[in-house]
């Protein structure tokens, strides 16, 4: 594991205390691939827990530089047969799930989820539960995103089991979702025509305090059972975390104007449109500004001590987090959360194929570059690198996704070098890599089937071979139209790519540049060598 920021678990007020018989607790951790359970593992370990994991996917754990630390159990909150084998020997465990870009049925599968863990948590004699809510009012209606974190937290707080129920709100840290839509609204718009909740109170805190309570929350005392407010030492306007950006990131400050007429829908449109954020993710975020949302007291500090220099100001989590994104080393982001309603099945073996049908297309390109300098092109893809195509047609695709609800383009890469199984490429999904060999994509755009595209890249003679493969399997007459409709682009599109990527691969050998250098420039085009033709529509 590479060296931890602040919190590393290793404070006094936060290692682990053995149990009776010396040996180290146990911490289960539902959730830990999502953006803060990927950042409270490897400090759980640094503190000395034995870590294990629930999760759906083990490869997207053991992608994790602490995945082979931990023991992982497959399943989800929901399956109570994996929940009881999860919760089985633990002392704690920490709750960090919630349907924040789910479907319709969001408020039903938070309290499935939430009652099965309740139960096999009294059933297995867990000494606590942790779980992180969110800060809300206790006076004004709730959006239901917002409700269905208080029941959550009311189910496990009845549970039986002593838990602590951490309420916080806006979270500000490089690759959080919040700080991503601030960032991304102040530096595109001058002047914003915003909604009246530009105006309400908000008191945001920095990932960093944030894993220090949840940490912390291990190791009070036996009897408590209580929700707590947690939140940094600034209250603030939205408008003013907005302009506190600027300042920080060398901006004019923005001209802000409230309207009334924005609701939460026509906002999370808004917010779609001009940031990274999806309406799915963008909806809860903008309903959670609806009120004013501030710590009613301080009973935390009773429970856990603050971090040592205290609580960090607003300016500082964001000076914090711009130089993460400035020097690309984001520990988790928001951009690799699962998306409600993508296919989540991975690509069927060839010969599962037999009996259905699948369109193909298929491109071979031959270079004189090395397997690894074709490698080292083909892994920084997507992004701000770019797809070596045609930049107008991936826009437009883009584009016409982000107008269906989907992700788009522009929710981009975390790492601009680096790809792990599970990270987002823009509307795609890291399903399978095989370093120095495959990177297998999955498409998470909204399309009538399911979508990969496979790059390879493997030694031919002198130099390299590139194996280029697009698959759609349809689903109805819908799935076949569509595949119909864009064929023509994907002549453009496929056959591009191709040339551009051997061709930016043979411009690193030349140049002996840094792939990330000139990963994102569009190289001039080479002849194709060999090209199997698109479009092939039989069953395979």
């Amino acid at each position: 594991m590479s060296e931890l920021s602040a919190p590393t678990g290793r404070e006094p007020a936060l290692v682990a205390q053995p149990r009776p018989d010396g040996s180290p607790p146990r911490a289960l951790v539902l959730g830990a691939t999502g953006y803060l359970g990927g950042r409270l593992v490897p400090r759980l370990l640094s503190a000395g827990y034995r870590v294990r994991v629930l999760a759906r996917d083990a490869r997207r754990v053991e992608a994790f530089p602490w995945g082979h630390d931990v023991e992982t159990i497959e399943g989800d909150a929901t399956d109570q047969a994996a929940v009881a084998r999860a919760v089985e020997a633990v002392d704690v465990v920490y709750y960090l799930i919630h349907s924040m870009g789910g479907g319709r049925d969001f408020e039903d599968t938070d309290r499935r989820a939430a009652r099965t863990v309740a139960d096999a948590a009294a059933g297995a004699s867990v000494s606590r539960i942790i779980y992180l809510g969110g800060l809300h009012p206790d006076d004004a209606p709730l959006s239901a995103h917002l409700r269905s974190r208080v029941e959550v937290g009311e189910i496990l707080l009845a549970s039986g089991v002593p838990t602590l129920v951490l309420q916080a709100g806006v979270v500000i840290g490089s690759g959080s979702a919040s700080f991503e839509m601030v960032r991304h609204l102040t530096d595109v718009l001058p002047y914003m025509p915003a909604p009246k909740w530009v105006r309400n109170h908000i008191q945001p805190i920095a990932v960093r305090d944030v894993l220090h309570y949840l940490l912390g929350a291990a190791r009070v005392a036996p009897n408590v059972n209580r929700a707590v407010d947690i939140g940094g030492p600034d209250v603030l306007r939205y408008g003013q975390m907005m302009n506190g950006y600027a300042l920080e990131a060398g901006l004019p400050q923005r001209a802000i104007a409230s309207l009334p007429v924005l609701t939460p829908r026509l906002a999370s449109h808004w917010v779609n449109l001009v940031t990274p954020i999806p309406k799915s993710i963008a909806r809860p975020l903008v309903e959670s500004l609806q009120n004013d949302c501030v710590v009613k007291d301080r009973a935390i500090d009773d429970l856990v001590p603050r971090p040592e220099g205290g609580l960090m100001p607003y300016r500082e989590a964001v000076r914090r987090a711009l130089g993460r994104v400035n020097d690309d080393a984001i520990e988790t982001s928001w951009q690799d959360s699962e998306v409600s309603g993508a296919p989540s099945d991975p690509l069927p073996s060839d010969p599962e194929w037999a009996g259905r049908l699948v369109y193909t297309d298929e491109r071979t390109m031959r270079t004189s570059a090395s397997p690894a300098q074709l490698w080292s092109v083909i892994e920084g893809i997507g992004g701000e690198n770019g797809w070596y195509s045609s930049p107008l047609l991936w826009a437009i695709r883009g584009w016409m996704d982000r107008l269906v609800g989907g992700v788009g383009l522009a929710r981009g890469r975390r790492s601009r070098t680096v790809v792990t199984v599970g990270d987002a490429l823009d509307f795609w999904r890291v399903e399978a890599i095989e370093p120095g060999r495959l990177l297998r994509l999955r498409a998470e755009m909204k399309v009538p089937g399911g979508a990969w595209l496979e790059l390879r890249a493997s030694p031919e003679g002198d130099g390299a071979r590139f194996d280029q493969r697009a698959l759609f399997f349809p689903t109805g007459l819908a799935g076949r139209l569509y595949w119909l409709a864009v064929l023509p682009f994907h002549g453009l599109i496929f056959s591009g790519m191709a040339r551009r990527i051997t061709a930016a691969a043979e411009s690193v050998q030349r140049d002996d540049l840094a792939p990330k250098a000139k990963a994102g420039r569009m190289a001039p085009e080479v002849p194709e060598v060999e090209t199997i033709p698109a479009a092939s529509d039989a069953p395979a």
